[in-house]
């Protein structure tokens, strides 16, 4: 008998379809399908809960479709942002081009005007909760960095330099329907994290300033203003300036205000923002807050922020992370069964859960307190403050260095288990976004700091207020909720730990005690997070 052409045409066709579960995935709104996050956002709203569940629920739907849609499409690897040094004239632009649906995005998240007068810090947290939950992005780095800019003009007003005034109102509050963005650049070629060793050269003009050197590592290099870190002409202390990207009246001729972009770094993770490698020449730069309290203006209040917000970010991606992976495992079937019907991948894949929803809770409830306490940046370990009130702000100031090491660290293993519940599919690129965040999470734990440097500091700032904050104190009140045992235990490993060689010459007593220090910190703020979980459910 002979085939048909009908027959022919039948043959190795694959009759397979991912449509269900793309419809599902593509029809989820990331606030209103997660009831954990909600019930997070009823924790700690209180009375302004009915009206900012209100805003979310309408701010949602934009974020897990059409923001999310452009996302994706700003990740693929032929439109990363590159540099256009030169126009058609030959003259020196340092032009940073980014694809279309970035550009679009970014207008779209900075006009919601997250951080103008007139939205509350709960609505703008739970927001920027949901907005990190597309990765990077190209947007969350700016946002921070801005949000740092900020702070620090608010710290530190200025009558003599009128600029920092209008800059602040260009970032905070939009002008002309525009928000400007800013950024942060600190790191140089020799220090990275080791400020101090800053060698970028501020020199006086007037009551200004000209830069003149290098700074290496320059995330958001398309920004309109960034923080700097300088040292003054004949000083061996860092200071900090705030330095405009263009001049009044040079942006729309592209000609930047005294300095090169020498190129835009090639990263593994957050590729869509812009890393660039900057050349100043005599860059105006506004000089800003006390000029030799430079690293502690910087570290305490930019980077206390940039590291805050981490733990926000690390929390949006867990969830989604959770959310799809399990919607995964009720559509696929291997086997014969489902992949959630498989006891290894339920535990897996309730372990995700269970990391998105104590990394939620424990970001939620740090931010409680730094609400709490006044939104306090740079506090230092000595004020005069109440003795109550230095132990609060003592907490939060370690809570951030934990939450920014562990949510971290714990990101990266979520990411990769929630991959591998895709198995093969799980690591295509055009079929999911967890690789994508994946390797931004992997970025975030070296932002800010790396983890053996904040490590190090959460371990000579225990050490140091020892002599009005007891080691043990500063356990039960941070694990306050937790069992006395638990308690207890945390508190005789901490006070052991500071006894021992955390710090000392490199031996192997030293690398057993460091390793020791590393797992009881983990530990401790998991047990942290644990006890914000048992406070929502």
């Amino acid at each position: 008998m002979s085939m048909t052409s009908q027959d022919t045409e039948a043959r190795g066709k694959i009759s397979y379809t991912f449509d269900e579960f793309i419809a599902k995935r593509e029809s989820l709104d990331w606030y209103r399908d997660e009831p954990f996050l909600q019930m997070a956002v009823e924790r700690f709203t209180d009375s302004e809960f009915e009206k900012i569940h209100k805003r979310i629920l309408s701010f949602s739907p934009m974020v897990s479709s059409n923001w999310n849609h452009l996302a994706a499409q700003s990740a693929r690897p032929e439109i990363r942002p590159h540099m256009l040094h030169y126009d058609a004239f030959n003259h020196r632009i340092d032009r940073v081009v980014r694809p279309m649906e970035t550009l679009q995005l970014e207008k779209g998240v900075f006009g919601e005007g997250l951080f103008s007068s007139q939205m509350t810090a709960w609505e703008s947290f739970v927001k920027r909760m949901l907005i990190h939950q597309l990765g990077e992005a190209g947007v969350t780095c700016p946002l921070t960095c801005t949000h740092g800019l900020i702070a620090l003009i608010e710290e530190f007003p200025d009558e003599v330099h009128p600029e920092l005034h209008d800059i602040l109102m260009h970032t905070k509050e939009g002008a002309n329907g525009e928000f400007a963005i800013g950024a942060q650049f600190m790191s140089e070629i020799q220090g990275g994290s080791d400020l101090p060793a800053n060698l970028l050269e501020a020199v006086p003009d007037g009551k200004n300033y000209r830069l003149y050197g290098n700074k290496f590592f320059c995330s958001v290099a398309h920004a309109d203003y960034s923080v700097v870190t300088a040292k003054i002409t004949g000083s061996n202390k860092v200071s900090t300036f705030i330095v405009p990207s263009w001049l009044p009246g040079e942006k729309e001729k592209e000609k930047r205000n005294g300095y090169q972009i020498n190129r835009i770094k090639w990263k593994m993770g957050t590729a869509e923002v812009p890393t660039g490698e900057f050349q100043y020449n005599g860059a105006l730069a506004y000089p800003i807050g006390p000029k030799d309290k430079g690293i502690a203006v910087a570290v305490g209040i930019v980077l206390t922020l940039s590291r805050l917000e981490i733990g926000i970010a690390c929390a949006g991606f867990m969830l989604r992370a959770s959310r799809e992976a399990n919607l995964y495992s009720e559509f696929r079937s291997v086997f014969g069964r489902k992949i959630k019907d498989y006891p290894l991948a339920a535990s897996k894949l309730k372990q995700i859960e269970n990391a998105a929803q104590r990394t939620t809770a424990g970001a939620f409830k740090i931010y409680d307190l730094f609400l709490r306490l006044e939104k306090p940046l740079n506090p230092g370990l000595k004020s005069d403050h109440p003795l109550e009130t230095r132990k609060q702000l003592f907490n939060l100031r370690e809570l951030i260095l934990l939450q920014k090491i562990g949510a971290t660290k714990e990101g990266v293993e979520v990411l990769r288990e929630a991959i591998s519940v895709f198995a093969g599919h799980g690591v295509m690129e055009e079929f999911s976004t967890l690789p994508r965040i994946f390797r931004d999470v992997v970025v975030n734990e070296q932002w800010e700091g790396p983890r053996n440097l904040l490590l190090t500091q959460i371990y000579r700032d225990i050490s140091r207020v020892a002599d009005w904050y007891p080691p043990s104190d500063f356990v039960s009140n941070v694990l306050e909720g937790a069992s006395q045992e638990m308690i207890q235990t945390f508190s005789e490993q901490l006070e052991d730990l500071l006894q021992r060689q955390v710090l000392g010459e490199v031996s192997e007593v030293s690398m057993e005690a460091a390793a020791e220090w590393d797992a009881f910190c983990n530990s401790l703020f998991k047990a942290y997070q644990e006890v914000a979980l048992s406070e929502i459910k």
